[in-house]
């Protein structure tokens, strides 16, 4: 099936829009410290827990060395740490510590106050509920696709 001309646009302007908000606060957050690998690493420990640094790369799509080097940036940040994995004694957990999970805390914070500032600023109210219903219905339509 053919992809619509509005659907290309669409999801190109989603694209560009999503990407200019994720860089934008960059600056105000601790984050830009870190590599976006990094960054997305602590973001998934946080979101799903501890987990095996093979099942981190086979997540995050990256070859097994490059996450061992990821994980080892993000040590030394003391914002991980590394135990042996109940199960099997012979793979390590990675989990975050309390300077990791204070830190994305923290990033997230700014990151937020800066988009609602900039929509109080820069949008009517009317202007925003057009936002809060357009990514629902973005929401929605990711929901429903099928990844293969």
């Amino acid at each position: 099936m053919e992809i619509s001309a509005s659907a290309a646009r669409a999801a190109t302007e989603v694209r560009i829009v999503f990407g200019r908000v994720k860089r934008q606060p960059t600056a105000l957050a601790e984050t830009d410290d870190l590599t976006p690998s990094q960054s997305s690493v602590l973001s998934r420990l946080d979101k799903d827990g501890p987990a095996s640094a093979s099942d981190l790369a086979a997540a995050e799509r990256i070859r097994p060395q490059s996450m061992a080097a990821i994980l080892a940036a993000l040590r030394d940040a003391d914002l991980i740490t590394r135990r042996p994995d109940p199960e099997d004694g012979r793979r390590q957990v990675v989990s975050l510590t309390t300077a990791g999970r204070h830190r994305l805390q923290g990033d997230r914070k700014v990151r937020q106050e800066w988009l609602a500032r900039t929509l109080q600023d820069h949008c009517t109210e009317a202007e925003r509920q057009t936002i809060i219903k357009a990514l629902a219905l973005l929401d929605h339509a990711t929901e429903a696709a099928t990844y293969r």
